[in-house]
């Protein structure tokens, strides 16, 4: 049981993380770097720190076979993911963007189900739904979703994207049983730092990084210390003890979570918007990972 509320609060960390991210990075692209550039400085960070980290920590070898699976776990949930995430979003609305990726938890609960047999329950089922309808009620309130024809490529970059990240989330589950997060995590990120750099050194080498100023090296750190070193670690860390669709329940507090942020910064004002989204995305939450099951459920 102590397990079990250990992996909840790692990904509810996660999660904490991802959405103070939010109001961190904006100030990143386009100004001073372009998406790819900070892609690559993202996983090459990641990369060193994982692998720096794991020397002080038991070494554990890894299987031929499960590198090969890692190194497909790291083309959906590294290089797809980012990419596809960042070009998508500079061709299509924020908004749209939001809206996109919270059907993540839709598509875990079917690729979980189809790829490693996790149940589909009435409570996963009742409590995605109102989690969707908390965070989907919230993100509307920045906007109108427009599917126009200028933003055909980017919804369907974005969209891509939140069903790669969706899989890697259910085929990166029976490696951390088998191996520890930290393990998993540099493989993963090794492989990534392969994918993405044909795609963005030639970016990375014609960025000015001396026009950067201080404060903005402080939001880079922030994005690839925590948003992605730690937020990656904590949420792999939590799929060795509870399911995908349990782990991605959660993302429906970003865009909550984003906002609470917002307004401890005072750049917001708390309304009964944000108080209605809560209720529904908290219901969800608790339905998909607490509410118990008549039968037996995974």
């Amino acid at each position: 049981m102590k397990k079990i509320y250990v992996a909840h609060l790692a990904v509810i960390g996660a999660n904490i993380i991802f959405g103070i991210n939010y109001v961190v990075a904006k100030g990143i692209m386009p100004d001073y770097l372009l998406p790819r550039p900070i892609i690559f400085l993202r996983v090459l960070g990641a990369t060193v720190i994982f692998w720096l980290v794991s020397l002080f920590f038991p070494k554990e070898k890894v299987e031929r076979k499960d590198l090969l699976r890692l190194a497909v776990c790291a083309l959906f949930g590294v290089a797809i993911n980012q990419v596809l995430f960042f070009e998508g979003l500079n061709l299509t609305t924020p908004i749209n963007a939001a809206i996109i990726m919270v059907t993540i938890p839709i598509m875990v609960l079917v690729f979980a189900h189809l790829i490693i047999g996790d149940k589909i329950t009435r409570n996963k089922s009742i409590g995605i739904l109102f989690g969707f309808a908390g965070a989907v009620y919230l993100i509307l309130q920045g906007g109108n979703i427009s599917f126009k024809a200028d933003t055909t490529l980017g919804n369907l970059l974005t969209f891509l994207n939140a069903s790669s990240y969706a899989l890697f989330l259910v085929l990166v589950k029976p490696l951390l049983k088998k191996y520890s997060a930290l393990t998993v995590m540099k493989w993963v990120f090794t492989f990534g730092l392969i994918y993405i750099i044909p795609f963005s050194l030639h970016l990375v080498i014609a960025s000015d990084f001396n026009a950067i100023p201080a404060n903005i090296w402080l939001s880079i750190i922030y994005v690839v210390v925590f948003t992605t070193v730690l937020a990656y670690f904590l949420n792999n860390f939590s799929l060795k003890t509870i399911s995908p669709t349990m782990n991605s329940a959660y993302i429906y507090l970003q865009p909550l979570l984003a906002t609470v942020v917002a307004l401890l910064a005072s750049k917001d004002t708390l309304t009964y918007v944000e108080v209605l989204a809560a209720i529904f995305i908290f219901t969800g939450v608790y339905f998909v990972n607490f509410r118990k099951e008549k039968s037996n459920i995974s």
